[in-house]
């Protein structure tokens, strides 16, 4: 029972995030987090003036608020209001706070799906409008003032999609100018462009094709933007490993398999230079470094390192590149923190075990990363790379369910979603 109830929150996060240097994210404010690991995709908060370390009892608490329902989302943050999700009372529903208080503004349901939300609702600030996407594949556009639906569409009734398990939908949609990303997950849609206004189809991008490792259909990843050899392209981890779509036309543009499991592919890709960096969990994932180049008009992908599942694999929880090091949790149902020299594979944390257990969910701030275990420990730690340095530790005070939500820091503050709660920490100087 545990395992089942682990493996269906594990999705939950496949969430995502690599670096990306789009024009889409470039009406963020500072203090705002308007996606899915923050403006950048890339789980990393430019906050400044952040304590440098905690009492014992961990950071003072601004606000807990509880009745948002069940579910596995994370929290966004924009123009003083927090967007997330839960499933209460039979419904699916998109939730907006005043962000100072945590004072209910709007709450709109818009299914009646028996799962509970994974995904972290999108903000557009440039049109004002938040997408949010439920367990069973209804994505939904709402207004960001006021909550009223502008449109809707589902992933396996308009597209034929499937998702490669039975946990349900995670992604949290891609803006990009005027494009909504996500992926449905058919054979002649995995990815599909949207019009952000209306939902309107632009383009559809096709599976890859051929005896592949893994499964048909979407994974629990986000996409991500990339200009690897010097064309704009989106990536995402799929049931059947790691694809690329070309932005303007959708034709699929590159595929990589050997990290694929079988089980569930759930962490985000990572996108530097003309570099994809990616990691699954299970008995049958791993690691890999890919370097993207120019072959004639086409892109290929050649492997730079591949690591085993048990040499080094990011269940869920994320990953955050630094310079040139990533930081994750590695292991099956394990957290343990590792420092990871992006061009050689190495792991320079070896030997950490960590504050926490299970699963670790981080974010970066100031130099320093905040994992997020399992167990409701909370941990603050150096990005030194000569060796694991933890700071300060404290346990969370709620833990209603597998701490497995991503924690994000906007204006000062730390925000920790646990199921029907949320709880919001002062951690400014």
């Amino acid at each position: 029972m545990f395992k089942r109830r682990f493996l269906h929150a594990c999705f939950l996060f496949g969430l995502v995030f690599p670096a990306c240097n789009s024009a889409a994210f470039a009406e963020d404010k500072c203090g705002q987090w308007n996606q899915w690991r923050g403006p950048n995709r890339d789980g990393i908060s430019t906050e400044k003036g952040l304590l440098e370390s905690w009492p014992e009892q961990g950071p003072s608490v601004v606000y807990s608020v509880k009745g948002l329902g069940q579910g596995m989302a994370s929290v966004a943050i924009a123009n003083g209001k927090v967007l997330t999700m839960g499933n209460k009372d039979g419904n699916t529903k998109v939730i907006c706070l005043k962000q100072s208080t945590g004072e209910v503004e709007w709450s709109t349901p818009f299914t009646t799906a028996k799962g509970d939300p994974n995904c972290t609702p999108t903000v557009d600030l440039a049109s004002g409008l938040v997408y949010a996407l439920s367990n069973d594949g209804i994505l939904v556009c709402c207004k960001l003032d006021g909550g009223a639906a502008v449109w809707k569409t589902s992933f396996t009734k308009d597209f034929g999609g499937k998702i490669e398990s039975g946990w349900g939908y995670s992604e949290s949609p891609l803006v990009d100018g005027d494009l909504l990303i996500c992926t449905p997950g058919a054979s002649d849609a995995m990815l599909v462009a949207l019009n952000k206004k209306t939902g309107d189809v632009v383009w559809k991008g096709k599976a890859p094709e051929g005896k592949l490792q893994g499964n048909d259909g979407a994974g629990y990843a986000s996409v991500i933007i990339s200009n690897a050899a010097g064309v704009k392209q989106y990536v995402q981890l799929i049931g059947h490993g790691i694809v690329s779509y070309d932005s303007a036309t959708g034709s699929l543009l590159w595929n990589y398999d050997r990290v694929a499991n079988r089980t569930a592919n759930i962490p985000t890709p990572i996108a530097k230079d003309s570099y994809i960096f990616c990691s699954t969990g299970y008995d049958d994932g791993g690691t890999a470094l890919l370097e993207i180049a120019k072959n004639g008009k086409e892109l290929a992908v050649k492997e730079v390192y591949y690591k085993t599942n048990e040499e080094l694999q990011n269940h869920h929880g994320g990953m955050i590149m630094i310079g040139d090091y990533v930081y994750m949790g590695h292991g099956h149902n394990n957290g343990f923190p590792a420092c990871i020299e992006w061009k050689t594979g190495r792991n320079l944390w070896e030997k950490a075990r960590g504050a926490g257990t299970g699963s670790a969910a981080i974010v970066a701030a100031e130099g320093k990363l905040y994992f997020r275990y399992q167990d409701s420990t909370m941990a603050l730690v150096n990005t030194t790379t000569d060796q694991y340095d933890l700071i300060s530790k404290f346990k969370l005070p709620t833990h209603n369910g597998e701490s497995w939500p991503h924690p994000v820091i906007a204006g000062a503050k730390l925000y920790i979603r646990d199921q029907d709660e949320l709880v919001c920490f002062k951690i400014g100087k």
